[in-house]
């Protein structure tokens, strides 16, 4: 089974943020595989079906951001997980708005939420998908930024992205990460696809 976890903050409040790109992706991936992402368990939203022919289990942690590795780690350890099986997806503002990278294995960056995955699994090795969400310009702290809502200029490049990441997850279970990245790791507005 693949486990496919989306970062973000839980609540109405966040709910359009630039930090929630996790959990944009999983609701994404949910609706074009028909799997219902309602049960509590684990500190997290959990649904599990079929992607690309595979069993699979969408997360989103409840935990807010910070805490995302308490139910990370929660789910790895009860399901059994081999952490090639993993694949996280989260915001990255570090990449232009609407880009997205795969990586197969990476340390966490500035990003909080995998600074608590990695510190509580106790390895950096596993797959993960960043969307960029592009720099806050100078003019807004990082915080505020990133807990900001995306800007309309934004919304279209921001739904295509998510759209190319839940392509990329069913993509990454069907064909292996490699050919994922050959795939999906384009500028946005390019497709790596003859």
């Amino acid at each position: 089974m693949f486990v496919i976890v989306g970062l973000g903050n839980p609540g109405k409040k966040y709910e359009k943020t630039r930090h929630n790109m996790g959990f944009l992706a999983i609701d994404k991936l949910a609706e074009k595989h028909d799997i219902k992402v309602n049960k509590l368990k684990h500190k997290a939203l959990v649904g599990d079906g079929f992607i690309s022919g595979r069993k699979a289990l969408l997360v989103k942690p409840q935990t807010y951001m910070n805490l995302s590795g308490e139910s990370v780690r929660e789910i790895i350890s009860y399901y059994d997980i081999d952490l090639e099986d993993l694949i996280v997806i989260y915001d990255d503002f570090d990449l232009e708005t609407g880009a997205i990278r795969i990586r197969k294995k990476g340390s966490a960056g500035s990003h909080n939420g995998m600074k608590s995955i990695i510190g509580q699994i106790q390895s950096k090795d596993f797959p993960r998908i960043r969307i960029g969400i592009g720099k806050s310009g100078g003019g807004a702290e990082w915080k505020d930024f990133v807990l900001g809502k995306t800007s309309k200029q934004d919304e279209k490049l921001i739904e295509d992205a998510v759209e190319r990441t839940a392509d990329a997850v069913g993509c990454i279970l069907e064909k292996g990460i490699d050919k994922a990245m050959n795939e999906y790791n384009v500028k946005p507005g390019l497709s790596g696809r003859e």
